[in-house]
């Protein structure tokens, strides 16, 4: 298999965030919540798993993103290729978090565009220092994103059951793309830096929670 020149990348990278962006990404996987019965939530309960996944799929589009904007400048074929099947993979999981955030009768954040041209950047810009510090953003990025899918597991209502599965599989989903950056040869990122990822992140949380 070709490794994507540059120009394919940048290309492949425009029709994504276009995609992305006008909600007509398609999940090559079936949405894990097909698998369960959906129940009729309280109104209450409806809001809140609205909230919890529509900061799912930001997380979602921020790490399309990120993967795109890291992909763009990497050095090795391998990394490139790496991290552009990666980004296939979050296109599924953006998907399915579309489809749920349809079925609770909400939409996704309006700040989104914002969303993706920042982490774009912060993407390419790690990408710029190094394959090794762009695979170690990958793990450091995954890590937080597990912590925080664990944590919506705990906040869901106890019968959505859909949404817990969804979240159930993209976990395990970014726990392997962590994996997989770090056996790439990616850095341990220091914690002070951990610390400064994690108070970004609570901000997409708290801002995407409510709207």
């Amino acid at each position: 298999m070709a490794t994507p020149s540059f120009m394919d990348t940048l290309v492949l990278g425009v029709d994504r965030v276009l995609k992305t962006l006008a909600r007509t990404t398609r999940a090559e996987r079936p949405s894990p919540g097909q698998e369960v019965e959906d129940v009729s939530l309280s109104e209450t309960d409806t809001r809140h798993a609205a909230g919890l996944m529509r900061v799912n799929h930001t997380g979602e589009i921020c790490a399309q993103a990120m993967y795109e904007g890291q992909a763009l400048v990497a050095r090795d074929g391998r990394v490139k290729a790496a991290l552009l099947d990666a980004a296939r993979e979050e296109e599924d999981h953006l998907a399915w978090c579309d489809e749920r955030l349809d079925q609770l009768d909400s939409k996704p954040s309006v700040l989104n565009p914002v969303w993706y041209g920042l982490s774009y950047a912060l993407g390419a810009a790690t990408g710029l220092m190094g394959d090794k510090i762009s695979l170690g953003f990958v793990a450091a990025t995954e890590d937080q994103v597990c912590k925080h899918l664990e944590s919506h597991l705990e906040k869901l209502p106890a019968d959505d059951a859909r949404s817990r599965r969804i979240v159930e599989q993209m976990r395990a989903d970014e726990a392997r793309h962590g994996t997989n950056a770090r056996r790439a040869g990616g850095v341990e990122f220091p914690a002070p830096v951990k610390d400064v990822m994690s108070l970004i992140s609570k901000l997409m949380t708290e801002t995407s929670y409510r709207g």
